[in-house]
């Protein structure tokens, strides 16, 4: 009788254990990343294109089919491949006028989707695509106003103005380009653009204004901050020389995001008002860079793991029945009003929220 407790002692506290180090394992069904993933990208494919006003598909649809595409892969789901490089076919024929033009920071990240699917494929076709979105952030147009003129004298994009929202994507494309061409430039030109944001627009709290003249902590604003600092520190050399720094920034960030969590487990819509509402889309940012950050070593993984594992249950939580996320805001370009963030209409299924359960799937499945 003792044996067989002292067993049961032993086989209590192994599974104790266990589950503590398990953080991103043993989901419930409605948060098996694989299949939130699976649902997520059917739903995208379901989707009409969304596009930036007259001018090509919007950088949120990018995002979205960047991460089925990413998630596919890794999962080896052929057949999720194929229907995501059947919808992008069309962009090389009787969709070609939805092709984004490489005129802002916006347009031009759409260049990492078809470097991706090169990656993936070997097709000339998607290189020659993808290729100039990345090159031309870098090469100044002839009608390049004066402060455009001015960052590419100091070596920095002719796209920066210092939006949060850039530090994704700038990032993304020029490390897509890095990875497939293995030219250095890549990456030292997205790392050089991120110091500069880090030291120009990030505050003691590790938090970032959505402008320097619009003085609030706008969630999916700065959860771009948060996601692109990620998928640099990811693909940067360890011996980069702007690798310390950019750790640095991500690091103050993710220790202090953690003093902001609301009841839910995961951020508001302004990071630090409590009455504000919470908002998915940048808790999902938040909680993608804490998943890479664990399973990378950045971050501590008993401080860190059960944050990410609570945001991720409680997000999953967030999705209807027709597999859309909830509570996400609007696109929200900069305002110097408070109020104006709080009154930001929530709706659901926009693919700034689908996008980043969709990195967060692929994240949890990572290994």
């Amino acid at each position: 009788m003792k044996k067989n407790y002292l067993l049961f002692v032993a086989l209590f506290f192994v599974t104790i254990v266990t589950t503590a180090q398990n953080y991103f394992e043993d989901f419930p069904v409605n948060a098996d990343p694989k299949t939130v993933g699976e649902k997520l990208s059917k739903r995208f494919l379901e989707s009409k294109h969304q596009l930036y006003f007259d001018k090509g598909i919007h950088y949120a649809e990018v995002c979205t089919w960047y991460g089925a595409l990413r998630f596919a892969e890794l999962t080896n789901n052929q057949e999720l491949i194929k229907q995501l490089r059947n919808r992008f076919e069309l962009l090389f024929h009787i969709e070609k006028d939805l092709l984004p033009p490489p005129i802002h920071v916006d347009q031009n990240m759409f260049g990492c989707l078809p470097l991706r699917l090169y990656s993936i494929t070997g097709d000339q076709r998607y290189l020659d695509l993808g290729l100039p979105y990345a090159d031309s952030q870098w090469i100044l147009p002839d009608n390049a106003n004066e402060e455009e003129r001015k960052w590419h004298e100091k070596g920095y994009s002719w796209q920066t103005r210092l939006w949060i929202d850039d530090m994704y994507m700038i990032t993304i494309v020029q490390s897509e380009a890095h990875n497939i061409t293995g030219d250095a430039k890549y990456m030292d030109r997205a790392a050089k653009e991120m110091v500069l944001y880090l030291d120009e627009l990030q505050h003691p709290n590790g938090l970032f204004y959505h402008a320097p003249d619009v003085p609030f902590y706008w969630g999916r604003g700065d959860g771009w901050m948060a996601v692109g600092m990620t998928e640099l520190l990811f693909n940067l050399p360890q011996n980069d020389p702007h690798r310390e720094r950019i750790l640095n920034g991500y690091l103050l960030m993710m220790h202090n995001l953690k003093k902001y969590i609301n009841k839910d487990g995961l951020w508001n819509q302004l990071i630090d008002d409590p009455e504000s509402w919470t908002e998915t889309s940048g808790s999902a940012m938040f909680a993608y860079a804490m998943i890479v950050g664990v399973k990378n070593g950045w971050l501590d993984k008993e401080e860190f793991a059960p944050v990410a594992r609570r945001a991720w249950l409680s997000l999953c939580n967030y999705i209807n029945d027709k597999n859309d996320l909830t509570e996400v805001c609007i696109g929200t370009g900069k305002k110097n009003s408070k109020q104006y963030y709080l009154d930001r209409p929530r709706i659901a299924g926009d693919f700034h929220g689908q996008a980043p359960i969709l990195w967060c799937a692929h994240a949890l499945l990572d290994k």
